[in-house]
């Protein structure tokens, strides 16, 4: 087998390089975490001092660090040794079913500090899989090379999730408090983040030099870091007209772009509209109104494609004018003629923008609430109305025709974004007040439109995410949105005219933010625990009364004998379906106990005599009514209810049958609210109007994959596909926070998508493309519209 070939398919199993490779790794990432583990007791020594009331918690978890330290990392490794031995004998242990409990059909329903543990080691894993990503892609290839199987992160046996495990279950038998255990497990992931990088990387060395699929890339080396773009530490003048000599790559390599998504759609209309790359070319004005599409589309795509960001600039800049007779109201016949007015110069317009920036007025802040009124036109107003603070008679002064433009687009895209986005309240006037910042960046730099990394852009998207859907109704939400409100208000105290101040921002807000996202990320993972819990207990529900319909039809049934199936031995069954599965002893048990009782019940009526009743069913008795509260005296006194009215039946005298006594109310967990759906289903999928087609699809969505919920009014709510039940195979979505949004099957989706409900969640850079993408539709109502479908 060559190499070439060898990289696609497993090999052959090489005992020997995974013995190598198992001494490599496994014992030094124990001598690690055993070595982290007996500082930990310092650890919460130091965070005991400042604990105040719960003090107490931290001395007794390092009191018992100290008694247990030996057994913990007896376990760490004890559980990876167990991981790996998996890998050898040809069947990996995928650490999803251990860490759930499947693999030794564990319980469903945990503790919530059980399920705050797993989030946390889950956390950890999701942690070094982020930051080792490229190298452990690797591993796995190699490591399942010499194991003659697929690997993936679940089932490698050294991989993030497993060292998770390996955490978790080194911890499980300590008594802990559920706050101490999360920083004792927050502590693993700082330790042993550093240590497992730098093994993971010794580690693939030594395979790839062993020749374990040497044709598997390596790293490359660092490239040098990205310049500064010019014009981000002081103004910058706009890009010379008509530059078309260069292609857009070299026109924009100090950001390393490419063209957006928008603009490329922009432009290939553009490019037909006036006949091809020529005058896609052309100074801007020279193109006919209203021309119709010429050439064929194939030579407009490929104009769009050479084209650069100055012919992107040209051809907004005719749209605009070529718009904006339609978009204004036309002037007064009083007004001045043009020609005697001045254009404002571009200091002055600083100028006036510097003091809008600090103090907007009145009816700029009303208009930024008003879904009505544009903002361009706002703005236009209040700039030359402003003017007049620097001694400029409003009448005499007009705007010069760029710096127009500069303002028609920012007002235009802040109008999209605040009407398309899920900004209320707050979050609305918060993304506001950025208006009047992003203008003067449209004045000092007009490569915000066209330059994807421009660092204004990227604050403007990382503060439109934090703010939409936020209506702070969580602390973790108000504290995002306070952290908003401060990055805003530096924003329009302190920029001028220095565009390093957007990098500097977006630079902290990106940190803050990503805390934020791993906060969502667990309440994501808690919302499928959740859901996991549910549907097993709703599984094991329709089974318990599946399995009680069928004894108790056709039958008619003493009462305390019918009391007892519908009450306590339903209620044990459903437990025993939730602890061991279906095939579970315990199932099993109560199933022939059920049985064992209605056979007897059988003799009874063909009035057996002396017969000892349910004399062998009683170990089976007692643990049923102890599953509901029932223990010792009380549970006999059941038994002897049940035993009582046997006789009475063999007898033939039902007036001596007894009832069950009073049974204490049955505890088992209840299931979470259903969602208010978008549709209402009135049968079985058979009456569903749907196209197959779009169920399919639905079906073959990987997980991350992010829809479009349209409600009745109209509004948009994106929803991303975060659990697909392997019971149900119905799919979990969740919003922007991470909090369960809809749980629905692939025939009801598709029946939402019929009725023009549900659509691809459009994937854009961000806020501002999308914005832009918006912008342009409404500027030209014939641009190719975003796709919205599954398709």
């Amino acid at each position: 087998m060559s190499i070439a070939d060898s990289t696609h398919r497993p090999g052959v199993r090489d005992p020997r390089l995974l013995a190598q490779a198992r001494d490599a790794f496994l014992p030094p990432l124990g001598d690690a975490f055993a070595a982290a583990v007996a500082r930990y007791d310092d650890a919460l020594f130091d965070r005991a001092e400042r604990a105040g009331a719960a003090q107490m918690q931290y001395l007794d978890g390092m009191r018992e660090l100290r008694r247990r330290r030996d057994e913990i990392a007896a376990r760490f490794r004890a559980q990876l040794d167990r991981a790996w031995k998996t890998l050898e004998t040809g069947q990996p242990l995928k650490a999803e079913a251990v860490l759930s409990g499947q693999a030794e059909g564990g319980l469903a329903l945990i503790t919530d500090q059980e399920l705050e543990s797993r989030l946390a080691v889950r956390n950890l894993a999701s942690v070094l899989l982020r930051d080792c990503k490229a190298v452990l892609a690797r591993l796995d290839r190699r490591l399942g090379w010499l194991a003659a199987m697929e690997l993936d992160a679940d089932t490698n046996p050294i991989g993030p999730e497993h060292i998770g495990v390996a955490v978790h279950q080194a911890f499980a038998t300590c008594d802990l408090a559920p706050e101490v255990r999360l920083v004792v497990i927050k502590l693993c992931e700082r330790d042993l983040g550093a240590i497992a990088g730098k093994l993971y990387e010794t580690l693939d060395q030594l395979l790839h030099r062993a020749g374990v699929l040497a044709g598997v890339d390596r790293p490359q080396p660092a490239t040098p870091p990205r310049q500064r773009p010019a014009g981000m530490d002081a103004p910058q003048a706009p890009p010379r007209e008509g530059a078309t000599a260069d292609a857009w790559a070299s026109a924009t390599a100090a950001g390393g772009d490419e063209a957006p998504a928008w603009a490329v759609r922009f432009l290939e209309r553009w490019s037909q509209l006036h006949g091809g790359a020529g005058a896609a070319a052309a100074p801007a004005g020279e193109g006919t109104p209203g021309a119709g599409f010429h050439g064929d589309p194939a030579a407009a795509a490929a104009a769009a494609a050479a084209a650069t960001p100055a012919m992107l600039l040209d051809a907004l800049h005719e749209l605009l004018q070529r718009s904006r007779q339609t978009r204004e109201p036309e002037q007064p016949a009083q007004a001045p003629p043009a020609a005697a007015q001045r254009p404002l110069s571009q200091r002055e317009m600083l100028s006036v923008l510097s003091l809008l920036q600090v103090s907007p007025s009145a009816t700029l802040r009303a208009a930024i609430g008003d879904q009505q009124e544009s903002l361009s036109q706002r703005l236009k107003s209040e700039v030359l109305s402003g003017a007049s603070q620097l001694g400029v008679d409003p009448s005499s002064a007009r705007l010069d025709p760029k710096d127009e433009d500069a303002i028609d687009l920012v007002g235009m895209l802040f109008d999209v974004l605040l009407d398309e986005r899920d900004l209320s309240g707050r979050p609305r006037e918060l993304i506001g007040r950025l208006v009047v910042p992003f203008v003067k960046v449209a004045l000092l730099d007009r490569r915000m439109f066209v330059q994807k990394t421009h660092p204004a852009r990227r604050l403007l998207n990382a503060l439109a995410e934090a703010c939409e859907g936020n209506t702070g109704e969580s602390a973790a939400e108000r504290t995002l949105l306070a952290k908003v409100e401060e990055i805003i208000e530096r924003l329009v105290t302190e920029f001028n005219e220095n565009l390093a101040i957007f990098m500097t921002l977006e630079e902290e807000f990106r940190d803050f933010l990503e805390q934020h996202r791993r906060r969502i990320e667990i309440t994501e993972r808690r919302a499928a625990e959740i859901q996991r819990g549910q549907e097993r207990l709703e599984l094991a529900r329709k089974r318990a009364e599946a399995e009680l319909s069928a004894r108790l039809e056709g039958r008619e049934l003493p009462r305390a004998v019918q009391e007892f199936l519908c009450s306590p031995w339903q209620h044990h069954l459903t437990l025993c379906l939730l602890r061991e599965g279906e095939e579970g002893v315990s199932v099993a048990e109560a199933l022939a106990l059920a049985d064992g009782v209605l056979e007897e019940l059988e003799e009874a009526r063909r009035h057996v005599v002396g017969k000892p009743w349910l004399q062998a069913l009683q170990p089976g008795l007692q643990k049923v009514f102890a599953s509901v509260g029932l223990h010792g005296d009380a549970a006999d006194a059941a038994i002897s209810a049940l035993h009582d009215t046997l006789q009475a039946v063999a007898d033939a005298r039902p007036e001596l049958e007894r009832a069950l006594p009073e049974l204490p109310p049955v505890a088992l967990p209840q299931p979470a609210p259903v969602e208010r759906s978008p549709i209402e289903l009135v049968g079985g999928t058979d009456t569903l109007d749907f196209d197959h087609a779009d169920a399919d699809r639905i079906r073959a969505l990987p997980l991350g994959t992010w829809l479009d919920f349209i409600d009745k009014d109209g509004r948009v709510t994106p929803g991303k596909l975060s659990w697909i039940s392997p019971i149900s195979s119905r799919l979990l979505f969740v919003n922007r926070r991470g909090v369960r949004f809809c749980v629905a099957s692939a025939e009801e989706l598709a029946v939402m998508i019929r009725l023009g409900r549900l659509r691809m969640h459009v994937a854009d850079d961000g806020a501002f493309d999308s914005a832009m993408q918006g912008v342009i539709e409404r500027l030209d109502p014939g641009q190719p519209q975003r796709p919205v479908t599954l398709h």
